[in-house]
């Protein structure tokens, strides 16, 4: 098994070149090792539109550095195949043509080798490019830290992409080598009681931060309380057994369309066998944890769950201020389990890692956001709509991409990433 513990990515500021360099070599590392003992036919699967193979997003990581920072900043600099711009192009309209979404799994060649080739060849580039001093320098140290939070953000994406192809091998193969997790029971659940009042939310400081973060901005909060745990298989089973999935008064219109459509009763790889619930992981399948976060679940979902408790959603707002008060500590991709597990830490919380937490806020604008200009501007603001926030990170979340302020989001209908919730109430 990987020991993803030896690749920890530091905190680095974009103005240390140096940093900037080692941290750039690191978080490429993390993304070879996490194809190590893949064969090329595990680097080709692509199960749905939504997910990509493991050899694009490699290939297309890769591309982010060639197109928005040697192509722009080294004269001398040429790609290996010029084709690869509209191969490994994933939604920039503004570079030029891409290659469809749904028909990544077609590009059977160039083979892994000749994107491994390609890896290295842009690493070549880009540390030499670092390595010079010059009046671009700090916008292109900027640009690098942006580009390995990109690439982080695809290594959370390159596993459970992975994970939902292989889900429909009838043989369940494990990525990972499966590990016990620690036995742990989840604690009752208490409430965090919040006066509320206004407050400041988003992102303020010298470090990275995503654009979608900010600017920061005040904010009111009606006083509110926020579930000292995350929901658990156990939880979420109560919901089963009651009904949950069949009872339309705890869904919304269009969660309920979608759950008769899909034909849900359960959460993503979830099935009975022998009056026992089993479940497909990273480490293959698996008896539930009836102690562990629940996971694989949408917002239609989540929200249904809450409407049944007689609670809600929390707000990003009620999260990010609750959660800064907290260290930044859990079950992150770095522990290298690569599934949610029972609380073992002293807090209880699970503020942070096992599954990203569904919120009731949509992903828009904050007052006063503005993208920036050129291509790169739409690396988030073109999606801030019909999609909702996640706060938290998720034990396939690279530790280092994780503040306070940090904001994920999916459609409400997705469920093959690491979602989950808690549940939130007012005072």
């Amino acid at each position: 098994m990987t020991k993803f513990e030896e690749l920890k990515l530091p905190n680095t500021a974009p103005n240390e070149s140096a940093s900037v360099a080692a941290f750039y070599e690191q978080t490429r590392a993390r993304s070879l090792a996490l194809t190590k003992g893949l064969s090329p036919e595990d680097m080709v699967l692509q199960s749905m539109e939504d997910a990509s193979p493991a050899k694009w997003h490699l290939a297309h990581t890769s591309w982010f550095f060639e197109q928005f920072i040697l192509k722009a900043n080294s004269p001398d600099y040429v790609s290996p195949d010029d084709r690869f711009a509209v191969l490994f192009n994933s939604y920039y309209v503004q570079v030029g043509p891409r290659h469809m979404r749904s028909k990544r799994g077609m590009i059977s060649r160039p083979d892994v080798d000749a994107v491994l080739a390609y890896r290295k060849h842009v690493d070549a580039a880009m540390l030499g490019l670092l390595g010079k001093q010059g009046a671009k320098a700090a916008e292109i140290a900027a640009l690098t830290v942006l580009g390995c939070h990109h690439e982080m953000q695809h290594q959370e994406l390159l596993v459970t992409d992975l994970m939902h192809a292989l889900s429909h091998n009838p043989l369940l193969p494990a990525y990972r080598d499966p590990t016990e997790p620690a036995k742990a029971l989840a604690p009752t659940v208490d409430w965090i009681d919040h006066a509320g009042g206004l407050k400041e939310i988003g992102y303020e400081g010298d470090d990275f931060s995503y654009d979608c973060e900010g600017p920061r901005h005040k904010t009111y909060l009606a006083p509110f309380r926020l579930a000292s745990r995350l929901v658990t298989n156990r939880d979420w089973i109560a919901f089963m057994t009651a009904g949950g999935y069949s009872k339309p008064e705890f869904w919304l219109s269009d969660g309920w369309a979608t759950n008769v459509q899909e034909g849900w009763d359960a959460p993503l790889y979830w099935w009975q066998q022998d009056d026992q619930w089993w479940s497909y992981s990273l480490q293959g399948p698996h008896s539930v944890d009836l102690d562990a976060p629940v996971v694989h679940v949408s917002y239609y979902e989540a929200d249904a769950f809450a409407r049944w408790s007689g609670k809600r959603l929390p707000t990003e707002a009620e999260w990010e201020v609750v959660a800064r008060d907290y260290p930044i500590k859990g079950n992150f991709m770095d522990n290298g389990v690569l599934r949610p597990t029972a609380p073992d830490r002293a807090d209880g919380m699970q503020l942070w890692g096992d599954v990203w937490q569904w919120t009731q806020s949509p992903f828009t604008p904050y007052p006063g956001f503005k993208a920036p200009k050129g291509a790169v501007g739409e690396y988030n603001g073109k999606f801030m709509c019909n999609q909702f926030v996640l706060r938290g990170g998720s034990c396939a979340t690279p530790i280092a991409q994780m503040r306070p302020t940090y904001r994920t989001f999916f459609y409400p209908h997705q469920r093959w990433q690491m979602l989950g919730l808690r549940l939130a109430d007012d005072l």
